[in-house]
């Protein structure tokens, strides 16, 4: 009797026969294959199984590759799996013949004829074949192992020989063209006696296996096991047709031969493909190990970018079209592309860019990037905490990472590109160890041509990539790791560049993200003016960026109402658009009470002013200090305190240090502050206070004070002008030697400003309140001749 008639989608086996009354799950993963069980998917889920007569043959192309007997089968269940294949349960219900076969759309087709079993036999000789197979089966099923229990209860309760020979057939380890041959018997005594034959030599081929096993295992150490096992191993999955691991196999090997690694590294690449090879692929560790020869075959270890010569010219317009001004950075860059070109290699010392935020730091190394005409890639080392982010994790951990040194190198996929290690001064020491040690190896010259991954576990050449490192301070970058790096600082912009960038650069890249046509929408000078001095107060120009975006926005109404009519921003549309403004022309004061004095100050954001208060009270001679001072900013205060008590009183007698109490405060209490630059500002601040005169406050001062009364140079200058310029003040006051820092200022800012350059604190007191000591006292107290420690006793 047929279960279906009519052409039915055929299925080409090759390690297997499936028998009628066995169900048994399949992979179907082949093209021609997955379209015959979508076809009887559609359908009604009948399929007919054939075994190839080459199960070596990757594709059946025609019919001839396939035997005339096959197995109907009926697909009780399937599922997709994400790489396109299915994994099916097929129940086989008939053997049948094909009597006619065709491809359909690349796929087999056949009709077919039942195959019913031929049974010439009694019952008692039944009832004896029945019983003989049992019990040889039991003997054959003890010898494999108590695995097999379930199966020996199996064919305890089948009572049908037909069945029992099927299922013997199925699950013995008989040859593939055996078995055909046992498919295509329909005589049951005859293919009964055949399997009692067969079942007969394969107990006795276990007897004599099992009792060399027995003899060996005394002798078989557990590593000679192991590999015994693994041989035994690779032999099955040959035998299963697990060809997707052999294939995976040598793809990685001429993976590894292509990848040009050195000889070390293609050791390790060998030796751990061979590993692969004797290991079972549901072993926890044979993705691990594949997942580290995925990183090796996929690194650049010889592949560099296109060589050509350095164009000095290219670079510098390069750089000019990225970046206004920044005259001296461009040249202190284009001389170390110059120094690459003559020495034909990247080695050499490692740029490190410091300044505020938003001055075109990061920036800049996609400038040199372009202009090199190398990959750009980089690393955000901010927060950054354990050694291992850099270097690696040790295959032994679960979840293993290479570091992200490697990590961005594979990203590039060349060996020599421009590598930014952005944010260098926000490195952290954690319990996971200390990653800016880790970065010692990496930024030295001298070694990073054998870089060592932990991930990795071999050496990769970093020689050739230009490293460029940038931070906001070097305060807390130690002092090793500086020592590796080339120091090019970037200071503020003063308001005429970065109007001149608004205008080049933020104004059409804002107007090109929102759409924005440069027909539809403009601002004027004057506008632009007053959001840079009312509206923004930073260093760089994030902020100035943020507030053009805002502008883009605000407008996008209007210009859609229009109807393509061309706005103008000007001066009135501002307090509109961002509200009252956040800062006046003037930070200053236009009067200031005797004992403040306006000082100037560096932070890593740019230059600020401040301003320090004195207040006096009676007392027992005490000195008060808040505004949450660092220790050098107390000193500053004490030495000021005690020039003063030696020097006033020679001017107003009636002064008594002893009867009063000074209190120096410097607002912003929330704010940190340290560093010797506040100590004239301090010292002017509190003789301001005793003498009860006022300061100018258009006057603002910085510089370092000794005992001696000398007036010692501070750091910052040119952050510190352009924020006292910015804030309305028209005098500064000076150390002498500072005075060649000036050269870093702008021309515009320093013809709106009078300097006075000092020596001592007498000539402070004198700008500052027109207060004079005696001539004696000049001479003995105010020299600003240092003291020398080679001459010191």
């Amino acid at each position: 009797m047929s279960f279906v008639s009519g052409f039915i989608p055929v299925i080409p086996l090759r390690n297997s026969v499936l028998f009628p009354g066995i169900s048994m799950p399949l992979r179907v993963g082949r093209e021609k294959s997955v379209e015959s069980l979508q076809k009887a998917l559609s359908d009604q889920k009948w399929i007919i199984l054939l075994t190839q007569k080459n199960s070596e043959n990757p594709n059946v192309e025609k019919a001839e590759d396939l035997p005339s007997v096959g197995t109907l089968c009926k697909i009780e269940s399937f599922k997709k799996e994400d790489d396109g294949s299915y994994s099916i349960f097929v129940n086989a219900h008939q053997r049948v013949r094909i009597v006619q076969m065709h491809a359909a759309g690349g796929a087999f087709e056949a009709l077919t004829e039942t195959m019913d079993d031929v049974s010439n036999i009694d019952a008692k000789t039944q009832e004896a074949l029945l019983t003989s197979l049992k019990q040889i089966s039991y003997e054959t099923l003890d010898l494999l192992g108590r695995h097999m229990r379930r199966v020996k209860e199996w064919i305890a309760d089948i009572e049908d020989l037909s069945l029992l020979t099927n299922v013997c057939a199925a699950h013995a380890d008989f040859d593939l063209k055996v078995k055909q041959e046992l498919l295509e018997t329909v005589d049951l005594k005859e293919r009964s006696l055949k399997i009692l034959d067969l079942l007969q030599e394969q107990k006795e081929r276990l007897k004599i296996q099992i009792g060399i096993r027995d003899k060996l295992s005394e002798n078989i150490n557990q590593s000679q096991r192991e590999s015994i096992l693994r041989e035994q191993m690779r032999v099955i999955r040959e035998q299963l047709g697990d060809e997707d691991s052999k294939g995976a196999l040598s793809l990685y090997e001429e993976k590894i031969k292509a990848a040009g690694m050195p000889p070390e590294a293609l050791e390790l690449a060998t030796s751990q493909l061979r590993r692969l090879e004797s290991m079972n692929s549901a072993s926890p560790e044979y993705q691990i190990i594949r997942t580290h020869l995925d990183l090796m075959v996929s690194l650049p270890w010889n592949k560099s970018s296109e060589e050509h010569e350095i164009d000095l010219e290219a670079a510098e317009r390069i750089l000019n079209e990225d970046h206004f001004g920044m005259d001296k950075i461009k040249k202190r860059i284009l001389q170390h592309l110059a120094v690459m070109k003559l020495r034909k290699s990247h080695q050499g010392s490692i740029l490190l860019f410091v300044g505020p935020p938003g001055v075109g730091k990061t920036s800049l190394g996609k400038s040199i990037a372009r202009a090199l005409g190398k990959k750009y890639v980089r690393a955000a080392l901010g927060g950054v905490r354990d050694d291992a982010e850099i270097r690696g994790h040790r295959r032994t951990y679960i979840g293993a990472l290479p570091g992200r040194i490697i990590s961005s190198i594979k990203k590039a996929g060349e060996n020599d590109p421009v590598f930014i290690l952005d944010e260098i001064d926000k490195l952290s020491r954690g319990y996971g160890g200390d990653p800016a040690a880790a970065l010692l190896e990496t930024l030295d010259p001298e070694q990073n041509n054998s870089f060592q991954d932990h991930y990795l576990d071999t050496p990769f050449d970093l020689s050739k990539v230009l490293f460029i490192a940038t931070a906001n301070t070097l305060e807390t970058i130690p002092g090793p790791l500086l020592d590796r790096m080339e120091v090019i600082e970037l200071t503020g912009y003063t308001v005429e560049e970065k109007k001149q960038i608004a205008k080049r650069y933020l104004w059409p890249k804002q107007l090109k993200e929102h759409g924005i046509d440069e027909n539809q929408l403009e601002i004027t000078d004057r506008a632009l003016t007053k959001m840079l001095t009312d509206y923004t107060r930073e260093a760089g120009v994030r902020e100035l960026q943020r507030k053009v975006a805002t502008i883009c926005k605000f407008m996008s109404l209007r210009i859609v109402k229009a109807g393509g009519e061309k706005i103008t921003v000007d001066v009135g549309d501002l307090d509109e658009i961002f509200g009252a403004e956040r800062f006046s022309a003037d930070m200053i004061e236009s009067v200031l009470p005797p004992g403040v004095v306006t000082g100037l100050a560096w932070t890593p954001v740019g230059g600020d002013i401040l301003f320090i208060e004195t207040e006096e009270m009676a007392g027992t001679g005490q000195l008060q200090l808040t505004g949450q001072l660092g220790d050098v900013m107390k000193e500053s205060a004490k030495i000021a305190l005690s020039l003063l008590r030696a020097r006033l009183p020679l001017l107003d007698p009636t002064i008594d240090f002893s009867k009063k109490e000074i209190h120096v405060h410097v607002p912003a209490g929330a704010i940190p502050k340290d560093g010797p630059s506040a100590g004239v500002t301090m010292l002017t601040s509190i003789a301001s206070k005793l003498l009860k005169k006022p300061i100018s406050p258009k006057l603002a001062m910085t510089g370092e004070i000794s005992l001696r009364g000398s007036v010692l140079p501070v750091g910052g200058i040119k952050e510190k002008i352009i924020a006292a310029h910015r804030a309305g003040v028209t005098e500064v006051i000076l150390c002498k030697k500072n005075q060649k820092d000036l050269r870093e200022v702008p021309a515009e800012i320093k013809k709106d400003i009078e300097f006075h350059f000092v020596e001592n604190v007498n000539e402070v007191l004198k700008i500052a309140l027109d207060v004079e000591l005696p001539d004696f006292v000049k001479r003995n107290i105010g020299d600003s001749t240092p003291f020398s420690p080679d001459v010191v006793s």
